[in-house]
């Protein structure tokens, strides 16, 4: 189990996944800005991810001298299985239904991993989580609304897919305490492959190849191996919150891009989640401090009382 309770290590753990979910929200620009068919985009992005992973272990491991596993036993193995259907999921999302409604429908990532830390972990969730949830559930219901009459019903069913299998994924990365770090991405190779198999008849069709390039050999394993590494700090519903980052940022970056609005109805539903989450993390960071403070003087007095 990660040591969550050292005050330093916590603070490294939210300066990691605070990296990991900045550099996620270029993502879906970048995609949108390659103006690719799926698989092509998805076989690209996905192999120079896996590139990048043996490039940073060959590195690490014959330059540096460390030791690195890449995927740390059986464990390893499955999650990077859920991380490899993510990859699939999260493309087939992206291409189906509009970016607000993605990011909006991401950002229930945290809530699937306080309840699984529940039932997995024994971390029983609070009253204000489960309050949280319930706002969290009305957000969601309004923007799969919206996306039911507007015909985008499957994108956003693999956007909710991508929320449940990040949210395993970094549970089962929270039991391990194991590092994950290169996990995402090393076995992003076999999405890319699967991409391989499902390309079109036509070919491999990316117009702007230089833009998911980029994305697959820099913006990808960065925020992958920092959101992968985040659970040995923190716990899993609070890396989970790191995911509001790109949930916030990456529908600006596609307007000003693409100039793509969301519906009202979407917005009104993305604020309740992102209010909703605002509000459960201040309440968190609050009772951290709270319950500091009253073991420093538990501490400091040890017989009093």
């Amino acid at each position: 189990m990660s040591q969550t309770n050292d005050p330093a290590l916590h603070r490294k753990g939210l300066l990691i996944t605070a990296i990991g979910g900045l550099a996620l929200s270029f993502d879906i620009p970048l995609i949108r800005s390659a103006h690719g068919e799926v698989w092509s985009v998805l076989a690209t992005r996905s192999i120079a991810t896996f590139v990048t992973a043996l490039a940073a272990w060959a590195v690490i491991r014959f330059a540096l001298g460390k030791r690195v596993t890449l995927i740390p036993g059986p464990v390893g193995v499955l999650a990077g299985i859920l991380y490899g259907v993510v990859s699939l999921t999260y493309m087939l999302a992206v291409f189906n239904t509009t970016t607000a409604n993605v990011v909006f429908i991401l950002a229930f990532t945290s809530m699937f991993a306080a309840i699984l830390s529940w039932i997995f972990l024994g971390e029983r969730p609070s009253n204000a989580t489960f309050a949280t949830m319930a706002a969290m559930v009305a957000g969601v219901a309004l923007i799969v609304q919206d996306g039911l009459a507007s015909g985008n019903i499957f994108g956003d069913a693999m956007a909710a897919c991508t929320a449940f299998l990040l949210a395993s994924a970094i549970t089962l990365s929270r039991k391990s305490g194991r590092d994950m770090g290169f996990v995402p991405l090393i076995t992003a190779i076999f999405p890319g492959i699967a991409a391989l198999i499902l390309l079109p008849n036509t070919g491999f069709q990316v117009a702007s190849p230089g833009f998911i390039l980029f994305n697959g050999l820099i913006m990808i394993p960065l925020a992958f191996w920092c959101l992968a590494t985040g659970p040995r700090y923190l716990s899993a519903p609070e890396v989970g919150m790191f995911y509001l980052l790109e949930t916030v940022l990456a529908p600006i970056w596609v307007w000003i891009a693409f100039a793509e609005t969301p519906t009202t109805q979407t917005l009104i539903g993305g604020s309740i989640l992102i209010l909703a989450l605002l509000a459960h993390s201040f309440w968190q960071m609050r009772s951290k401090a709270r319950a500091a403070r009253e073991s420093n003087a538990a501490a400091e007095f040890p017989f009093t009382g």
